[in-house]
């Protein structure tokens, strides 16, 4: 009992839809619908009775609608073409998803070295779990929000938003209200209410880089949210629920910024559930080569420039480079080279590498990149190590006073 349209009467592909044709029959029409397994395609039956208990049979039994034909050909008609539009959208949203997914997810992340496939193993296990904070250590440039979006997007909070913050581009003053939002009137240009990063996340992923540089005294507040799913806005009384994920990063050691002072040690262990550390790109000699040749067919597909062959020479050098600027300096290095190169060419000395400051040493005693407060901190310690731990000694050689180096070493003034 198919009703097949004809070429005056044509039906939008692509609605996917159960039509049953009741042509005078419409009591086994009745008994086919309450046959029908449960499913979510949306089921219409056309008949040729206008009695309204026929209408009203069809829809107790499963049918979304019942039409009776001729009368009601143009409603029928409007009807598909609104299911085909809502299918195509369906199916568009789920492909923008998927490509969402592909393009932010752990398949994002290239690279084989055996370090970052731990950090990216790790990821995934924690990816699953929709409530588990994180906290990404690693170099500036080696890729945190990278996996901090893997973690959203391979996870089950993917369909909500991922929302990003640096802790460190955003005055002081703002940021609370950044993170938390206001109400109107609570400060000078306060026009209207706002909501906060962590309200516009709802269901999501909040992620906070850079979190070493938040203020002292917005830590508490970012504590309590952790522990109560609950944020007021500034110039607020009402505490607003939230449902989100916090992935944090941070590329100074935040064990050592609670030693100095300059962070909240709960806050800390709060973060850090689970610790992802991600290695420096020095340690990724095998990636070097492969990340090279996929930046470069990228950016010229961008500039829609002839993509180039890396000579062997250029290969060493990438190689022999420790790219202490991590990814993001091997990524602006190769964009630049390629500009600047006749069009199918890549020229080496383009790549204008600068081995700048030595890069830091994971096993040393002096912490770098990292705040003042913390490398003062490690050196006064490091030179007392240096001297036998005679303090006099070591503030001679520091050039202070013997009460100061105390002060230092008990992560006081600087």
């Amino acid at each position: 009992m198919e009703w097949a349209p004809t070429a005056d009467r044509p039906v939008p592909s692509g609605a996917g839809l159960i039509l049953i044709a009741a042509g005078g029959v419409e009591g086994a029409a009745l008994d086919l619908l309450g046959e029908l397994p449960p499913s979510s395609t949306p089921t219409y039956v056309i008949g040729s009775s206008s009695e309204h208990r026929i209408a009203a049979a069809c829809v107790q039994r499963g049918a979304r609608d019942y039409f009776a034909l001729p009368d009601d050909l143009d409603l029928l008609r409007r009807t598909l073409e609104r299911e085909g539009r809502e299918a195509k959208a369906v199916v568009n949203a789920d492909r923008f998803a998927k490509e969402e997914q592909r393009d932010n997810g752990f398949s994002a992340i290239l690279g084989r070295s055996p370090a970052l496939e731990q950090a990216l193993a790790e990821g995934r296990r924690v990816a699953v779990h929709a409530d588990v904070t994180v906290l990404i250590g690693g170099e500036t440039g080696t890729g945190k929000e990278l996996l901090a979006r893997a973690i959203h997007y391979d996870g089950p909070r993917a369909a909500k938003p991922f929302v990003e913050i640096n802790c460190a581009a955003i005055p002081s003053n703002l940021l609370e209200s950044e993170l938390f939002g206001h109400e109107r009137g609570a400060f000078t240009g306060a026009l209207a209410a706002r909501p906060g990063l962590f309200e516009l996340a709802d269901g999501g992923t909040v992620f906070l880089d850079e979190i070493g540089n938040l203020p002292i005294e917005l830590q508490p507040k970012l504590l309590r949210a952790l522990e109560t799913r609950g944020i007021r806005r500034v110039g607020g009384q009402t505490v607003r629920q939230v449902n989100v994920r916090v992935i944090a990063a941070s590329h100074i050691d935040l064990a050592q910024a609670v030693s100095a002072g300059t962070f909240r040690e709960d806050l800390y262990y709060r973060l850090n559930v689970v610790m992802l550390t991600l290695p420096p790109l020095r340690q990724r000699a095998a990636d070097v080569e492969m990340l090279a040749e996929t930046f470069l067919a990228r950016i010229a597909r961008d500039y829609r420039l002839p993509v180039p062959v890396l000579t062997e020479q250029t290969r060493a050098l990438l190689r022999g480079h420790r790219w202490p600027g991590n990814i993001r300096e091997l990524r602006n290095s190769i964009e630049r080279a390629l500009v600047l190169s006749p069009p199918g060419t890549f020229r080496a000395d383009e790549l204008r590498l600068m081995d700048g400051p030595p890069p830091p040493d994971a096993d040393g005693p002096i912490p770098f990149p990292a705040d003042l407060r913390t490398i003062i901190h490690a050196t006064a310690e490091a030179t007392l190590k240096l001297c036998s731990g005679n303090k006099s000694e070591a503030a001679r050689r520091l050039g202070i006073s013997r009460p100061r180096l105390q002060r230092l070493l008990d992560g006081g003034e600087i």
